[in-house]
């Protein structure tokens, strides 16, 4: 071997064992996620929730890399319409608007129905309707809404046609809880989840009912979304991971009771 083949040798080498051009470990996706106990929350500066766990697993068996925080709902959004690169969230509803600045993995999780809280003076007005329909027909009631979520194709749409007066506010669905038991609203929808985690831990007794409706539409899957920079081949790690650990079947807490 002459000099400059040695040379040449021994730069290759030297450049593949530090990690230069001739490797790159992948970068892990940073992966975001919103506070919504039970799903994903923070208790004394700790990540926890079951869905958060889940998701945290996933990647792990799928052996992509990431990098998990939080972040605003809004800022999340703003970040997917401005071209985040290397970016997912967890925990969405799969709709139309969404799909144009993302690509979906298979559904992780599905939620149970939507259920209806009323507020302790409004329970004999609200309980007199027999279906979700006539309730929103009722144009002497206010429903409240946390404003810039989703409940759903089917429930957004009855809730755009409904005849209620609508207290819309940018606040988290715990704290439109603490704000129908003082009478700021007739009723508003619930999450089972978010309602089972609030009663849990409120100090002050819950007034507040929860009542089922039999036309209230089905509960809806959730997913990881990405980037659409994100590569196939790490969509199709993922989505066989989620296959591996269950699919969309995932019980969380309210799914076990009947």
């Amino acid at each position: 071997m002459t000099f400059r083949a040695f040379f040449q040798s021994s730069l290759l080498a030297a450049t593949v064992l530090s990690g230069g051009s001739a490797w790159c470990a992948p970068q892990p996706l940073t992966v975001v996620w919103r506070d919504k106990p039970p799903y994903h929350y923070q208790e004394n500066g700790e990540p926890k929730g079951f869905l958060l766990e889940r998701v945290k697993n996933i990647f792990n068996v799928a052996g992509v890399p990431a990098q998990f925080i939080t972040e605003p709902q809004k800022r999340i959004w703003a970040n997917f319409k401005h071209g985040a690169r290397n970016y997912c969230s967890i925990s969405w509803y799969r709709l139309p608007e969404r799909e144009e600045v993302a690509q979906f993995t298979a559904a992780i999780h599905e939620d149970l129905p939507q259920s209806v809280l009323i507020a302790p003076a409004y329970v004999d007005k609200v309980a007199a309707h027999p279906t979700l329909s006539s309730l929103l027909n009722d144009p002497e009631l206010t429903l409240g809404l946390v404003d810039g979520v989703s409940y759903g194709p089917a429930l957004d749409q009855m809730i755009k046609g409904s005849k209620n007066r609508i207290m819309s506010r940018t606040v988290e669905a715990t704290l439109m809880m603490r704000m129908l038991t003082v009478g700021r609203a007739s009723f508003m929808f619930v999450d089972r989840e978010d309602w089972d985690y609030f009663r849990a831990r409120e100090t002050t007794p819950q007034t507040a009912v929860r009542r089922d409706f039999p036309d209230m539409p089905p509960g809806m899957k959730r997913y990881i979304l990405c980037s659409k920079d994100v590569p196939a081949e790490t969509m199709a790690k993922l989505n066989q991971a989620i296959a591996a650990t269950g699919g969309a079947y995932n019980p969380g807490h309210s799914a076990r009771q009947k």
